[in-house]
């Protein structure tokens, strides 16, 4: 595989595609049956919106790779701004936690802010690395989706299983 060419990188993002639609799907019923809970509990919305964010997230970065012959410069910029893009709802979400100091502890809550923040700042530096060509270009994109999956994942725990204890 090569750092700044998709040639080589279909496979794997054809299957982080498919996994993250199926994991969003799953969360979405995961949501739908515990709704009324979900909705009584000061944070949750915020907690189901940013394992949706996260999850869209890998799929909308999937789909941009696995477009073909696209030039490396517009997979950076779309690589770009789907990374800022995700950063800005999640700093809405965790600045509307902070604020209501909504959740669990403060250190609990600034951990899960930091653990969704650090999982979308790779697709902001595979972005620039395309651009620049340097710094190893589509390999951050491999960290950004496991931190996501792993994230989301962590959310998807709570809202359906912590949710009830």
């Amino acid at each position: 595989m090569h750092a700044y060419t998709t040639v080589g990188w279909g496979e794997l993002f054809l299957a982080e595609a498919g996994a993250s639609a199926a994991l969003a799907g799953l969360l979405f019923v995961a949501i739908s049956i515990n709704l009324t809970k979900i909705l009584e509990v000061r944070g949750l919305v915020g907690r189901a919106g940013e394992a949706i964010v996260l999850l869209v997230t890998v799929l909308i970065v999937s789909t941009l790779v696995l477009v073909p012959d696209q030039p490396r410069a517009a997979l950076g910029t779309e690589l770009l701004v789907t990374g800022l893009l995700a950063w800005s709802i999640l700093a809405v979400i965790h600045m509307k936690a902070v604020r209501g100091r909504i959740g669990p502890s403060q250190p609990v809550l600034a951990g899960r802010i930091a653990m969704a923040q650090v999982a979308v700042l790779p697709f902001l530096v595979a972005g620039v690395s395309l651009l620049l060509r340097a710094g190893g270009g589509l390999y951050w994109l491999v960290p950004g989706v496991v931190l996501c999956f792993v994230v989301a994942v962590l959310n998807a725990w709570v809202l359906l299983i912590e949710i009830l204890r």
